[in-house]
């Protein structure tokens, strides 16, 4: 693989071509560009999100979880203040502490040590900063990397896996019936703009939630969302990359009544692969999401599936040429869910290899359940690569999709 270090998007790749295009840390002089191979020096080289050009090349594998001479860190190093998930299950039983928020010295210190992971593993990614991996096998396990108000951000080549929180807290009153809430992604960008994510893997790989047990009737959760882009965050483009074995994928705009949102959140995801994912591949609010070329595998074992589209509010979703493999339980009207949305602009989608109209049979199983999607998302999508039919670029994408990828 040649040094893409100093890549740039091209012309035209989508929402973060615009304006001005993303660039990273491409200017970045010799003295900015770093080989780091473990946590400390990512730290150094990340110099507190400073906005410095800066370009830093990952080798081999970084774990999060390590103290300052490079020592593993496991959940019970992190507890304090007399934490134990025992005793914030006797604490919080619903039986009898009852419907009200966690409160009392368990929850206190359920805070202070999930306070104590996340000074480890939240790493603060700043503006014009290129993160590369190197080779084919570069890896960043148990971190969650933070595009907080960052501008031109590239990341490539490189998996992201396992952020996993060792600390859940109980929300008693979640969807009725109360659920863990968990506090990491592997990637979180918040009013970030200019950003593009390409030749990533994201998943749960290490420690998958659904092995995890259950408490309080509800799986005890460990991670969040694999790339959430919420508050504001604009101009991106993720290409290229793998989702796979998580819950909640990808989240576009984070609040129904987050109206700042409006017109931002423009996203492009093409030649992306969502694999083994249960929901939000991605679930938007507000933003214009240009979905071209994307490849989604269900497996045969996946019986929580819930979706993979979801058109939420003042959402203007663009899909085109997308290709679904389910197994035979899954329905095509299965792949699309609405909160509060309105439109859907849908074609070229495959359906275990047979064309569909996405947004008709969607129509047509929720009638009088649902209001019907229109197809007039209220704007085309002019800033993209080739479209390929839903065909070729499924099995390009199969090929192709993923950390240690690069042509």
């Amino acid at each position: 693989m040649s040094d893409i270090s100093r890549d740039t998007l091209a012309p035209n790749d989508g929402w973060a071509a615009a304006d001005g295009g993303t660039t990273g840390g491409s200017t970045a002089d010799d003295a900015h560009v770093f080989t780091v191979r473990n946590r400390s020096e990512l730290v150094r080289a990340l110099d507190a999100g400073s906005a410095t050009p800066k370009i830093i090349r990952i080798a081999g594998t970084i774990d999060a979880n390590t103290d300052g001479d490079g020592d593993h860190l496991d959940c019970a190093d992190y507890a304090t203040d007399g934490y134990s998930t025992s005793k914030y299950l006797a604490a919080y039983d619903p039986r009898t502490w009852g419907s009200a928020k966690p409160s009392g010295p368990q929850e206190e210190a359920r805070q202070a040590s999930a306070a104590r992971q996340a000074e480890r593993i939240e790493l603060t990614v700043g503006s014009h900063t290129t993160i590369v991996g190197l080779g084919t096998s570069a890896v960043l396990k148990g971190a969650s990397l933070q595009l907080k108000d960052a501008h031109n951000v590239i990341v490539r080549n490189l998996e992201l896996r396992d952020a996993y929180d060792c600390f859940p807290v109980w929300q008693p009153n979640t969807g009725g019936l109360g659920d863990w809430k968990t506090a990491y992604d592997n990637i979180w960008l918040r009013g970030a703009t200019h950003v593009w994510i390409d030749h990533v893997t994201l998943s749960d790989k290490g420690h998958l939630d659904e092995q995890e047990p259950t408490y309080f009737g509800r799986n005890y959760l460990r991670h969040d969302g694999l790339l959430d882009i919420t508050n504001a965050s604009d101009l991106v483009t993720v290409s290229w990359s793998r989702f796979a074995d998580h819950d909640k994928a990808m989240l576009i705009g984070n609040g129904d009544t987050a109206t700042g949102d409006r017109g931002r959140l423009r996203v492009t995801l093409h030649h992306n692969q969502f694999e083994s994912v249960v929901q939000r591949a991605p679930r938007v609010r507000f933003g214009q999401v240009h979905l071209y070329n994307n490849r989604y595998v269900v497996p045969a074992d996946a019986h929580d599936y819930r979706y993979s589209i979801g058109v939420s509010t003042e959402s203007a979703i663009f899909a085109q040429n997308n290709a679904f493999h389910t197994p035979g339980h899954i329905e095509v009207a299965d792949l699309v869910k609405s909160w509060n949305g309105t439109a859907l602009h849908q074609s070229g989608t495959l359906f275990n290899r047979y064309p569909v109209d996405l947004l008709a049979i969607y129509n047509a199983y929720n009638s009088g359940s649902e209001r019907d999607l229109t197809a007039d998302v209220g704007w085309t999508p002019t800033l993209h690569t080739k479209i390929d039919s839903a065909e070729a670029a499924d099995r390009a994408v199969a090929r192709g999709a993923g950390a240690g990828r690069i042509p």
